[in-house]
């Protein structure tokens, strides 16, 4: 009669043997179609606050949006991809921006900002806080004024006489600004360019609510909808995509480190357990948008490949046998078989 431990090892080959018979060929699709329903069966029981801790869950987003959003995968890809992706609109003239992006919810997105009043309002208001905007809304009006200046000014030249007393006034005009940089009319001039910010921000209020800014919008959507993707890159270089889509990877990544962004992640766990804490984990699929076929499928896409190069090498029963070889030695195991 065999010792117990050889048959114990005897015992150990043949479930190796079977294991890897599991994950093999046709018979691995089975085993996963038949686990995973087992598995949906299991967390049709389970309900989702039951099983996972809201402060846990929490926890979790953290790690994940730091390790994953801060990962030198994705800081050394960024600008690779970028270029990519400018590659493909440059070359790209089988599809046209419209085939891309529907108009309908850029005509909503659209209608939508012009009529957030709101929010123009608190934009416009903060603007007159600003010294630099005034001064830039007083060169703006300005630049406005003077050019309409110059324009009569051609015309009233061609009158007799006239393209004197155009210059006798230009000359008085250039005195009074030199005196202007040190007395009362520079105080003037402070204020003049704070109403002049007024009245570009009281032009864009009209301009926004009843000007027909929504239809210029989308007239000038429906311009490029009907030409190709390619496009695009006469808006930018590709260098100046590289350099936006870094900048904007910076403002993530240093707005991800932020005690604020954390709290902002706090806030979305603690909504969507409010919203979903009472479904089981099976009926969260659905809400997900995935099904059991749905997951047995990706298992199949990938798992094959990496079984079988881990069974090729020996790896794979190497590391059956090592969890499956502490209990088919155990001494209550042996003592079984010696009886």
């Amino acid at each position: 009669m065999s010792e117990p431990r050889e048959i114990a090892e005897r015992l150990l080959d043949a479930q190796v043997e079977y294991l890897l018979g599991e994950v093999t060929g046709d018979r691995f699709a089975e085993v996963v179609g038949r686990d995973i329903e087992s598995v949906l069966e299991v967390a049709d029981t389970l309900v989702f606050r039951e099983i996972v801790d809201v402060d846990q869950a929490k926890q979790t987003v953290r790690t994940i949006v730091d390790l994953i959003g801060g990962s030198p995968v994705i800081a050394d890809m960024v600008g690779v991809f970028a270029d990519s992706i400018y590659d493909n609109i440059a070359e790209n003239n089988d599809y046209t921006l419209g085939q891309v992006v529907d108009r309908e919810p850029v005509e909503a997105l659209l209608e939508k900002i012009f009529a957030m009043h709101q929010a123009q309002e608190r934009i416009l208001d903060r603007l007159t806080e600003s010294p630099l905007v005034a001064t830039v809304a007083a060169k703006f009006v300005d630049k406005l004024i003077n050019d309409f200046v110059a324009a009569n000014r051609e015309r009233a030249e061609k009158i007799p006489g006239v393209s004197s007393l155009m210059s006798l006034g230009q000359s008085a005009a250039n005195r009074a600004k030199k005196v202007a940089d040190n007395s009362f009319v520079g105080d003037l001039a402070g204020k003049g360019a704070l109403f002049a910010l007024k009245r570009t921000n009281n032009a864009i209020r009209e301009m926004l609510r009843d000007a027909p800014v929504h239809s210029a919008a989308m007239e000038f959507w429906d311009l490029h909808a009907d030409e190709p993707v390619s496009g695009l890159r006469e808006y930018l270089t590709r260098k100046d995509l590289n350099e936006l889509v870094l900048l904007c990877y910076e403002i993530a990544v240093t707005t991800r480190e932020k005690p604020y962004f954390g709290l902002l992640l706090d806030e979305c766990v603690e909504v969507f357990f409010q919203k979903y804490g009472d479904y089981t984990l099976a009926a969260m699929l659905p809400e997900l948008g995935l099904t059991g076929d749905d997951i047995a499928t990706e298992i199949l896409r990938y798992g094959p490949a990496v079984i079988e190069g881990a069974k090729r090498n020996g790896v794979l029963a190497g590391l059956i046998r090592e969890r499956l070889a502490p209990f088919y030695t155990s001494e209550a195991v042996l003592a079984i078989l010696a009886g």
